[in-house]
């Protein structure tokens, strides 16, 4: 890897750099190994990032591919899991939120006070939050015209 510390994007450091090798290292060879591995080193960092991003992105393109698969899908059990989770969720809030309170205070005006089991709410709240999130973003794709 050939390397000029002044292309990198960061000449602050390069001189820097540059600065402390002239006056620490005397020798031309040691100086030219030890700027050879700094460039090598800089270039490893500055192209980590790009790797990791390239990486996240063909990942996310895959977990695409992977639901639009299952959307398409002509078997219930493939397709129908996220809208079962979804009405899952939907009948838990309303049991928790409205029918639930609606029975307890019906019974307990006909004098016949019941107390309703509490559901687990905050596992609830993760899973179905996950959901409105991803299905917020599909709305959004669906705006903007995004098939």
């Amino acid at each position: 890897m050939n390397l000029n510390l002044a292309s990198l994007p960061f000449d602050g450091v390069a001189g820097l750099l540059r600065d402390v090798l002239d006056r620490f290292v005397a020798d031309p060879k040691d100086k030219a190994a030890a700027i050879e591995a700094a460039q090598s080193r800089a270039f490893e960092l500055a192209t980590r990032g790009t790797f990791a991003e390239r990486a996240e992105l063909e990942q996310s393109a895959g977990q695409v591919a992977t639901n639009q698969a299952e959307a398409t899908s002509p078997s219930l059990l493939v397709a129908g899991w996220r809208p079962a989770v979804g009405w899952i969720c939907a009948s838990g809030f309303a049991m928790q939120f409205v029918i639930s309170p609606m029975a307890e205070w019906l019974a307990a005006l006909a004098g016949h006070p019941v107390k309703f089991p509490v559901l687990d709410m905050g596992t609830m709240l993760t899973l179905l939050g996950g959901m409105l999130g991803l299905g917020s973003l599909r709305t959004v794709e669906k705006v903007k015209g995004v098939a």
